[in-house]
C-alpha cells in the first residue's frame, strides 16, 4: 500500500498540501500520481483533507495531531487500515505532486522483494549539480559502496577540502517499508540528530539500521515553500 502522510499546517508554507496543482488539491495530485502502483490512502490530522480525500475516491485516515515525523503518521494509519507484518508500504510525501511513478514502481518492487525481512528500509537518491547543494531545503545524502546510506543533511555534503570535483546526491521524499520495520522505527525514540537535522531518516542510522538508497533519475521538485510551487509549475507546464 502506498500511504501519503498529509500534515495540513505546516511551518514553511501552512496548508500547502491543499495548494492548487492544475485545479486540484494537491494531495491529491500526488495521490494520482502513484494510484496505478498500489492502493492508496492518505493519513491526515485533518477532517477536511479526509473529506477532500474522499471526495476524490481515496481512502482518508485520520491520525494524531502530534506525530513528530510523516512515518510515525504512517504507522497509526497502517495499524488502523489493519496491515499485516509482511504487508509493504510505501510513504510518499504529500508534498510530491510530480514525482515520476516509475520511481514509486521502483522502490515498491525493491520492497516487495525483501517483505518478509526483520529489517527492511529503503528510499531513493539522484545526482545533483554543486550549485544545488547549498541548498538547505534539498536534503543531500552519502552513499557507501554498497548504495546504503551513510548520512544525510540540509548541509552541502560531503565537504570537498581540496578539489570541486565529485558527485553529490540528492534525497527524493520517498520511504519503503515492511510494515515489520515500520514499527521498529516508530518504536525508536527520536535521536538528536533527527531533531537537529528535522531529518526523520536519521532516527534509522542512529540506531545503526540501515537505509537501502536506489540511484534515480527524477526532475521532480518537492513543494518546501510558495517558490518552489511556481518553480515547479513553470517546469510541468513546459514539459
Amino acid at each position: 500500500m502506498i500511504i501519503i502522510p498529509a500534515r495540513l499546517e505546516s511551518t514553511r508554507f501552512p496548508r500547502k498540501i491543499l495548494a492548487p496543482i492544475n485545479g486540484i488539491p494537491m494531495v491529491i495530485a500526488t495521490a494520482k500520481q502513484v494510484c496505478a502502483i498500489d492502493e492508496v490512502a492518505i493519513a491526515t490530522d485533518s477532517n477536511e483533507v479526509v473529506n477532500i480525500a474522499k471526495e476524490y475516491g481515496f481512502k482518508g485516515v485520520l491520525t494524531d495531531k502530534s506525530h513528530q515525523s510523516g512515518t510515525d503518521r504512517i504507522y497509526e494509519a497502517a495499524l488502523n487500515l489493519g496491515l499485516s507484518d509482511d504487508d509493504v508500504v510505501i510513504n510518499v510525501q504529500a508534498d510530491e505532486p510530480f514525482i515520476e511513478p516509475n520511481i514509486v514502481q521502483a522502490l515498491h518492487e525493491f520492497v516487495s522483494k525483501q517483505k518478509d525481512a526483520s529489517w527492511v528500509m529503503a528510499s531513493c537518491c539522484k545526482k545533483i549539480s554543486k550549485d544545488a547543494i547549498n541548498d538547505p531545503n534539498l536534503v543531500k545524502v552519502i552513499l557507501s559502496k554498497t548504495s546504503k546510506a551513510i548520512y544525510f543533511s540540509r548541509a552541502p555534503i560531503p565537504y570537498q577540502r581540496d578539489s570541486d570535483s565529485g558527485v553529490y546526491f540528492g534525497h527524493l521524499g520517498l520511504y519503503g517499508f515492511n510494515v515489520r520495520s515500520l514499527k521498529k522505527f516508530c518504536k525508536l525514540p527520536q535521536s538528536w540528530l533527527e531533531k537537529c537535522e528535522k531529518l526523520e531518516q536519521l532516527r534509522a542510522l542512529s540506531n545503526d539500521l540501515a537505509i537501502e538508497m536506489i540511484e534515480v533519475q527524477s526532475q521532480s521538485i518537492g513543494i518546501d515553500t510558495p517558490q518552489d510551487l511556481n518553480r515547479a509549475l513553470k517546469l510541468y507546464q513546459k514539459n
